[in-house]
């Protein structure tokens, strides 16, 4: 039986139905080449058949030829695949959409659980787990050229790197930056794990919530008392649910014909080092 819907829109986490099925996609790979895998749920079979294409390749559904048509992704997590049904010899329509362009963060090692649990005990409060995996797998990160969110107010430079465990080089290190950044704006409730462009992005040092914010430095205005951090607090903008989400939405600016940055502070970041007894 042939459809008469002949186009269909299929957004991460969801399924369309169309005509003899419902598709889904379990993961999309932007490659190169760009590549997904894309379910077929016949509506009259309960079974789903599974397959792998390359952007233009084609796929049967039932007695139809559908084709993998176009990705356009806002984030590594957000995207919506096109599928099209082909006639026989169809020529393809050349795509459209945007390819998601991967994070270029260069990390600085990694912490162990004795490294973490020091951190812990100089910042005084526990981090978020999410944040806590990956700051044991990364020890903060510096990117290699801008990055931005789009749509937001938010861009990372070379020289503002995602903090981590570096005492012997404090203007990148988590616990000096709560003392510069956050102690003079925002209560003990938040941790600053970077400055932008425009602002500070944060994350609760409150158990259950693993969020990333920003709060504009537009807002880090007034005197440096509770009555003032709350309000302030209050005007905190989510900006991905975890810290993986977050990086998988940065995106690096279009300054490719420039070198990637070399910007080290003196010493080693290979080897992080501990906190003792909760001091710098």
């Amino acid at each position: 039986m042939r459809s008469f819907t002949h186009v269909a829109v299929v957004t991460n986490n969801t399924t369309t139905p169309v005509g003899p099925a419902r598709f889904g996609v379990r993961w999309v790979d932007v490659g190169p080449p760009v590549r997904a895998e894309i379910i077929v749920m016949p509506f009259q079979r309960d079974e789903s058949f599974a397959h792998e294409v390359t952007l233009g390749e084609t796929f049967p559904v039932g007695e139809e030829t559908w084709r993998f048509a176009d990705l356009d992704m806002s984030s590594a997590d957000d995207w919506e695949i096109t599928v099209r049904r082909v006639d026989e010899n169809e020529v393809m329509e050349p795509p459209t959409g945007r390819l998601w362009k991967r994070a270029r963060l260069r990390p600085y090692g990694q912490l162990d659980e004795a490294q973490l649990q020091s951190l812990e005990a100089a910042l005084g409060a526990q981090l978020p787990p999410g944040y806590r995996l990956w700051l044991s797998r990364n020890n903060g990160a510096q990117p290699e050229v801008m990055h931005h969110i789009p749509g937001m107010p938010i861009v990372l430079f070379p020289t503002s790197p995602l903090f981590g465990v570096h005492p012997e080089y404090p203007p990148f290190d988590l616990v000096h930056a709560q003392r510069r950044h956050r102690d003079p704006w925002l209560s003990r409730a938040w941790l600053v794990i970077a400055t932008t462009a425009s602002g500070l992005l944060v994350v609760s040092a409150e158990l259950g919530n693993e969020s990333v914010y920003f709060v504009s430095e537009l807002d880090l205005v007034g005197p440096p008392d509770p009555a003032a951090a709350a309000a302030r607090e209050r005007k905190l903008r989510a900006v991905a649910w975890s810290m993986y989400e977050f990086i998988g939405r940065l995106t690096p600016m279009e300054l490719d014909h420039l070198p990637p940055a070399e910007i080290h502070p003196p010493g080693t970041f290979t080897d992080p080092r501990s906190y003792e007894n909760g001091q710098l």
